[in-house]
Formats: C-alpha cells, sequence, structure tokens
C-alpha cells in the first residue's frame, strides 16, 4: 500500500509538471468517457434498471412484448393481452404464483375536476388494476393507503390511488388530498393515498398513469365501451411473483394449458369463431422476467442504444489512442531521466507502474470530468429523444450504477492506453540514451504512434461514414410523402369529449362541434376522426369478400381501418385516386360505404376497379356488408419506414354488427372522436383557445390535451431516427477532431526528429514546396493506409446498420466518399501545420542540432 501510495504521488507531482498536456489529455478524456457514461444511462435505465418495488428478480410477465393495442379480441397466436375471466382461470389455477395482478393495457384519458372548482378540468391519466396490484409488488403507501382486494369489489364505494408525481406537480403536495373526493368524468372518486415517490408504474412510459383505479369502477367510466365483464375482450397485462423454488418453466407450460383449455370451454368457445377453433392448440403464452415491468420502449429502443454504444465505444477507442500518442511523445521526452533512473539501479517493472499509476490518475481525472459531461449530454439526449412527450421517465443524474460504470471504465482506460507507453519507455538502452544517441527507441516509439493513427484515421472514417447514412436516411425520412399535406394543418387532441352523451345525441353534436369548428375566422375545412396521420395509432382486423376462403396467416386478409368525418380526406390533404369521398350523405341510416386507399386495393383487388365492390369485416356469414365508393392514396398513420398499411375508411356511427360480440364494442368505441383536424389559411389568432372554448361549451368536461401542427405530428414520429443521426455525426466529428490531433502530433514529432535532415535538404538546394511535399506525403501514408483499412470496416458497419436505414444502402458511394473527403480535408489541415513549420527551418540552425 505504501508503494501505491508513492507512485500515486509521483504520478500528481508529474501531471502538475506538465499542465498542457494534462488538461488537453483530462479534456480528450472527459469526451470520450463522458460520452460512454451518457449512453449508459440511457441503457440503464431502459433495460437494466428495475422498478422500484420488493424484490423485482421475483415478478414474471405472462406475455412477451408490448401489444399493438390496448385492447384485441379473437386469436392472438402467443398472447401478450387476456380477458378479465382468463385472468381470474390463471390467478385461481396457477398457485406456483404468489401473486398474480392484471392491468389495463394502456391508460385511459380522465377528466379531474375537485369538487366546486369552475372552468376546464385537468386532462390527466387512470389506469384500472386489480385489487392486489400493489400487494403484488410489495408497496407502501407514501400517504393513506393503497389499493387493496376489498377496493376492486362490484358493490365498493370507488377508490384510487394518485401516484406522488400528479399529488407534487397538480395538487401542490396538498396533505388534505387523501380521503377527499375529486371526479372523474363526472364520477366521484375517493383518493384513499399517495403512491410512494419512486413508483411511475407497470412500465417506463412518456404517459405514465396519475391514478390508479380498481377494474371493478371500468363500467361505471367506460359506459359505452366497458369490456370488464367481455370474455372475448382481452385488454389486461397480467404479472405476479413467483413463489421461492418455483420453475418458470413449468409454470409457463400451465399456464399455456390453462389458456387452451379455458379456449375449449363452453366459456371461451364463445369467444372465438368456428373457423378458429383448429388453431386452439397453438395458442400458446410465454413467460419472462418482468423486474423491469412491461418494458415495451425497451423493443424501440435497444437498436438505437446498440449503435450509439458501439459508436460511443469508438470514440473512446480513438481518445485513447490519441493520450497513447500523447504519452508517446512525452515519454520520447523523459527518456533521459528514466535513463538515470535505471543507470542508478530502478527496476523497470516498478518504472513501468509508475507509468501506468500515471495513466490511471489521468484516466480517473478524466472521468470525473466526464461525468459532468455525461450529466449534460444526457439531458439533451432527452430532450430531442422525447419531443413533444408530456413526462421524461428517465431521470438524467448518475445513479450508483452510472458511477461504478464510469469508475471502471476510467480505470480499464488508463491500462489500455497506458500500457504500451509505459512498456516502451521503461524498456530502453539507457547507456543509449544518456549518450543522447536515441535513434532506436525512438523509431520504435514513432512507429507505434504512426500504428495509432492509422487505426484513429480507419475508426474515424467509419464514424463518419455511418453518421453521413443515417443523415441521408433521416433525411428522406422527413421529405418523403406521407399521403396527406402539412403546410397549414392542425391536430387537436381531443382526451375526454362527449363521453357521458347518450349514443343517440352524438351525432347530432359531432355534426355541431363540424359546423362551429368550420365557422371560426381563417378554418378552411374541419374533420374529426378517431385517430389522425402519424398520430402512432393503428386499429386493425380481418376483412371478408364474398366466394374467398380467409387467409388469416401472416400477411392474410387483415386491413387496418379507421373511422372518419364528412371531408376528412380534405382537411388532411389526401389526394382522391377515383370515386368520391365520405360525406353527410353517409349517415347511420344510409347504404353502409367505405373508402379504401390504393393499397388495399391492390391487395384485395388486384387488376380490378375496386369501386363498387363489397366486403365485410364481421365474419364470413356477412362478406358484402360495406359498399366501397372512393380510393384515397396511401397514407402513413403509424410506421415512418415501412409501406403504408392496406387502409379502409367508414363514416361514423355506420355499423354492420348484429350481436353483442367484440366486434359491436369495437364499433362503439370507434364512434368516439379521439382527434380533430383543422386546415387553415394564414396563421388565425387564438386558435387553440378557441378550440378549447367551443368544445368546453359543448361538454364542460371535454378535455383537449395538446394541438399540434402536422409538421410537429411527423417531427415527433422521427424522435428517435433524428436523435440516432444527430449524435452520430456529433461522434463523426469528434472522432475526426482527435484523428486530426492525433496526426498532427506526429507529424509534428516526426518534424522535430527530423529537423536536422531537413536542414541538410534545404542546405543542398530543396526548396520550400519540396519540403511541404515531403512532409504532407509521410502524414498521408499512414492516412492512406487507415482510408484502406476504414473502407473495409465501413462497408461491414453499412451492412450491419442497414436495418436503420430508410432508402439508403449501407455502402451508398455518397457517404463513403463524403467520409473520405473529410477524413482527408482534417487530414490536410493537421498535416499542414507542421509542414509549414518544417519548410521555415534555418538550415544553420538546423545543422547544430544535436
Amino acid at each position: 500500500m505504501r508503494t501505491f501510495f508513492q507512485d500515486l504521488t509521483y504520478g500528481l507531482r508529474q501531471l502538475r509538471k506538465a499542465p498542457g498536456f494534462t488538461a488537453v489529455a483530462v479534456l480528450t478524456l472527459a469526451l470520450g468517457i463522458g460520452a460512454n457514461t451518457a449512453i449508459f444511462t440511457l441503457v440503464h435505465a431502459i433495460i437494466f434498471k428495475p422498478l422500484p418495488v420488493k424484490n423485482p428478480g421475483a415478478l414474471y410477465r405472462l406475455g412477451t412484448k408490448e401489444a399493438d393495442c390496448c385492447m384485441s379480441g379473437g386469436l392472438q397466436g402467443e398472447w401478450d393481452l387476456f380477458s378479465t375471466d382468463l385472468y381470474k382461470q390463471f390467478e385461481r389455477q396457477t398457485p406456483e404464483f404468489e401473486q398474480l395482478a392484471g392491468f389495463e393495457g394502456r391508460s385511459t384519458q380522465l377528466s379531474v375536476r375537485r369538487p366546486g372548482e369552475t372552468g376546464p378540468p385537468r386532462a390527466l391519466r387512470g389506469e384500472f388494476v386489480t385489487g392486489n396490484y400493489f400487494p403484488m409488488f410489495g408497496l407502501q403507501a407514501f400517504a393513506g393507503r393503497l389499493l387493496a382486494p376489498s377496493d376492486d369489489q362490484e358493490n365498493a364505494p370507488p377508490a384510487a390511488v394518485m401516484s406522488y408525481r400528479t399529488w407534487e406537480n397538480y395538487f401542490a403536495s396538498d396533505p388534505s388530498l387523501v380521503g377527499t373526493t375529486l371526479t372523474f368524468d363526472g364520477n366521484a372518486f375517493t383518493i384513499v393515498g399517495i403512491a410512494p415517490p419512486a413508483f411511475f408504474g407497470d412500465r417506463l412510459t412518456d404517459t405514465p398513469a396519475d391514478f390508479w383505479m380498481p377494474l371493478s369502477t371500468e363500467p361505471m367510466q367506460e359506459k359505452a365501451i366497458a369490456v370488464l365483464k367481455s370474455p372475448q375482450m382481452h385488454w389486461l397485462y397480467v404479472v405476479g411473483r413467483l413463489k421461492q423454488g418455483a420453475s418458470p418453466s413449468q409454470a409457463e407450460a400451465k399456464v399455456t394449458l390453462e389458456l387452451q383449455q379455458w379456449l375449449n370451454s363452453p366459456e371461451g368457445a364463445t369467444t372465438i369463431g368456428e373457423d378458429d377453433r383448429s388453431k386452439i392448440a397453438k395458442q400458446k403464452t410465454h413467460m419472462m422476467p418482468a423486474a423491469g415491468g412491461v418494458n415495451g420502449f425497451e423493443s424501440q429502443a435497444t437498436p438505437l442504444l446498440r449503435l450509439l454504444s458501439a459508436t460511443a465505444g469508438l470514440v473512446l477507442l480513438i481518445a485513447c489512442a490519441n493520450i497513447a500518442n500523447l504519452l508517446l511523445a512525452r515519454g520520447a521526452a523523459r527518456k533521459a531521466q528514466i535513463a538515470v533512473r535505471l543507470a542508478l539501479g530502478a527496476r523497470r517493472w516498478r518504472l513501468a507502474r509508475q507509468l501506468v499509476t500515471e495513466s490511471v490518475l489521468l484516466a480517473v481525472v478524466g472521468g470525473a470530468a466526464g461525468l459532468g459531461l455525461a450529466f449534460l449530454a444526457t439531458r439533451s439526449i432527452l430532450a430531442i429523444a422525447f419531443r413533444g412527450a408530456e413526462y421524461i421517465p428517465i431521470n438524467p443524474e448518475p445513479s450508483g450504477a452510472v458511477l461504478l460504470f464510469s469508475f471502471l471504465l476510467s480505470l480499464v482506460t488508463g491500462i489500455v492506453f497506458g500500457v504500451a507507453p509505459a512498456w516502451i519507455a521503461s524498456h530502453g538502452d539507457p547507456i543509449e540514451a544518456l549518450r543522447g544517441s536515441n535513434r532506436t527507441a525512438a523509431q520504435g516509439a514513432s512507429f507505434s504512434q504512426k500504428l495509432l493513427v492509422v487505426c484513429q484515421a480507419a475508426l474515424s472514417l467509419v464514424l463518419v461514414a455511418g453518421a453521413i447514412l443515417l443523415a441521408q436516411s433521416l433525411r428522406k425520412l422527413e421529405q418523403q410523402h406521407f399521403g396527406f399535406q402539412v403546410d397549414h394543418r392542425y391536430v387537436v387532441h381531443v382526451g375526454e369529449a362527449f363521453q357521458s352523451f347518450p349514443a343517440e345525441k352524438l351525432p347530432g353534436t359531432y355534426r355541431e362541434v363540424q359546423a362551429r369548428l368550420s365557422a371560426i375566422r381563417g378554418v378552411i375545412t374541419a374533420s374529426y376522426s378517431l385517430y389522425s396521420p402519424m398520430g402512432g395509432d393503428n386499429w386493425s382486423g380481418p376483412v371478408f369478400f364474398a366466394g374467398r376462403t380467409p387467409d388469416f396467416g401472416d400477411h392474410g386478409d387483415y386491413s387496418s381501418w379507421l373511422r372518419v368525418s364528412p371531408y376528412y380526406f380534405e382537411t388532411v390533404g389526401t389526394r382522391l385516386v377515383r370515386g368520391r369521398t365520405i360525406n353527410e350523405q353517409d349517415t347511420a341510416t344510409s347504404t353502409h360505404v367505405a373508402v379504401v386507399n390504393e393499397r388495399f386495393a391492390k391487395k384485395f383487388f388486384p387488376n380490378e376497379d375496386p369501386v363498387g365492390k363489397h366486403f365485410g369485416n364481421q365474419d364470413t356469414s356477412h362478406p358484402a356488408d360495406w359498399e366501397i365508393v372512393g380510393v384515397v392514396e396511401d397514407t402513413k398513420y403509424q410506421d415512418t419506414h415501412g409501406p403504408a398499411y392496406a387502409t379502409y375508411f367508414l363514416p361514423y356511427f355506420q355499423s354492420a354488427a348484429r350481436n353483442k360480440t367484440a366486434d359491436e364494442l369495437v364499433k362503439a368505441a370507434s364512434n368516439h372522436m379521439s382527434t380533430i383536424e383543422l386546415h387553415v389559411e394564414g396563421n388565425p389568432p387564438n386558435l387553440e383557445s378557441t378550440v378549447r372554448n367551443i368544445l368546453s361549451e359543448m361538454d364542460p368536461d371535454a378535455t383537449v390535451l395538446r394541438m399540434d401542427s402536422f409538421a410537429e405530428e411527423v417531427s415527433e414520429r422521427l424522435n428517435l431516427e433524428r436523435l440516432m443521426s444527430r449524435l452520430t455525426l456529433l461522434f463523426g466529428l469528434l472522432a475526426l477532431t482527435l484523428a486530426a490531433i492525433g496526426l498532427y502530433g506526429v507529424t509534428a514529432y516526426t518534424v522535430e526528429r527530423r529537423t536536422r535532415e531537413i536542414g541538410v535538404r534545404v542546405a543542398v538546394g530543396a526548396n520550400r514546396r519540396d519540403v511541404i511535399a515531403m512532409v504532407l506525403r509521410g502524414a498521408f501514408r499512414q492516412v492512406a493506409i487507415g482510408l484502406a483499412v476504414g473502407l473495409v470496416l465501413a462497408l461491414i458497419a453499412g451492412r450491419l446498420m442497414a436495418n436503420q436505414l430508410f432508402e439508403v444502402k449501407g455502402h451508398d458511394p455518397v457517404a463513403l466518399t463524403g467520409a473520405v473527403f473529410l477524413l482527408a480535408l482534417f487530414a490536410l489541415i493537421a498535416g499542414l501545420i507542421p509542414a509549414q513549420r518544417a519548410a521555415s527551418i534555418d538550415p544553420v540552425s538546423a545543422l547544430r542540432v544535436e
């Protein structure tokens, strides 16, 4: 230990003696380590960080992914959502779990008021959960109590638990709130407690629940579309705490068997059609660890995090090569000192250890500085990734795991870039060094430095080529035609509006809403719909055709669908190809009509005119419930990368459902507007406040979540791609700068070593241009080798990242040529400075150099 402190003291003294070297090295390392720490902060929060609950390692989920929708009917193949009855069967018949809880697949919009409040209600979110939800997680209330199984009984008084975040942000941490009543969409709920501060819910999301309500209250809240008692509607995620010693694989097999038995039972058989009974044996559910909850965001972000981790790792390698170069140059300057110590009997391994300790100390200081940069970088990354989000679910402050990662990374980095220079410096010949004849050692160091520059150039080329590829991909994504117009278009996201209105009153109410919105000064047309273009939603289901046997394979007879109002296509700017669009004559009592997009027409009516054709969306006995009256261009509603989905559009309030089935429930849910679209002229003043006032006048409980331009809607859908492009571009420029600094250092060091030789050349007649050319040739020889290696690596990297690109090839010649040009330009600038210095050498002074 005493020796360690001696080495540490010696290292600190050496770093103080060279403040310029120390500052450059610390800054370089701070950038490299800070970038990696920032990315690890995201990786840890999204992939590794468990829920803040009791023993999260014992939690398992039935299902493996976040479902595409919050509700599903029919068979799923691999099941992720479950009906209330199916959940209860699992709870009764699976003793391998201590407790098994269910919760809503997606949070529900609420209009929240305190008693006596006036003005618009708060637009918040609620989540229906089973009564054992909080006990299963092993949580204790921050204030009051949490929900219990007794709250989840049919006749129990409505109760709710508020999140700590909501209590703090929206209710000013008012302690008197516990035990009081709030109204959710006009229904009175008693707030029985506040959830613990760290608990944000059962999943990492930018739309967490503000309140948790018992499942038993779902029919009261969702009068028109209640699914609690509908065995055919699957709407619950299921997570349980596995008993100690229980086998996850055996529990999974048992749950799959219970699923199949339920589907074969009289109760389950009513939920599927005769055509599906042969598929029951193929139905299954997988179990997966749920320490992080239902983490759908993880699957979206994992490819991005992998790419960013690899990119940040390459930047750190380049930074390490730079510091190693600095240490090699510094070691050459300290050779005489080291030679004296060797001549006086110092052991080589002790000298090497001192030099490595110095390197590690440098890296730890750089890592500490990098933590500050990482905090700032993480905040910037989150601001881009969650642009437009209601809530950022990741804390940018470094946790214990992040601090440990940064420390270990600094330690390893110091060893990586310090071992080789320490070995070279401590294994020189002391006699030669003391004589001043250090040619052999210098040549060895020079070769090592040049090799590091080659590696830097190659890695920089990979990063720059990748950055250009992603920038091209983002540009093509943004400039593609989405099937609608963005100029002068706005979308209003409506939370709860007209939910309590009787079904027979809705058509007249919606007509009045559209008329009043259209009358706003500056509004050209107004429409409403179930969801809007690039809003991220997608409703889909099977379609049936007369004379055809249904094909329900992976790419079979399925189609997305959407409810739209008259003037919808005109408002959003979707072009009519042929036929007509939906208009005011398409009412609940008129002929049932549909408009389809071009992809629907090509998929189901190839080489035919679909106008006048019919299809059904209920079952094989009704293949002609809807008549196609028009075809519109393809429009993207969810996926920015792939082609538009085959989609049909239905008028509001037309329904072909004939019994109280899953289809009937879905159709009822679809008759409620969720978005309003506006096509405006110029920039109408106070547009948002006018829209809010109109809605609140017609329904005091109406909530407007937000109002965005269509351009902003599209931009938000590209947040991850934009983040990936900007970060790789930043890392690429950083890599280029570090590589240029490394090349400059090696070239300058080479010029210094060859001062006498250059003086001789000038003395015998070499002109300034010859000297500059000679130095640049030496510098570009290293860069050329790096380019050759880097091009091969860039092609490999392009193939690996091909699935992240849109309409851009991984071997795109523009990207490769641009990367080569930028690297050559940076190399030219880096080499030209020492070349100019070499050309200015005075031959007389140079010949005197020893």
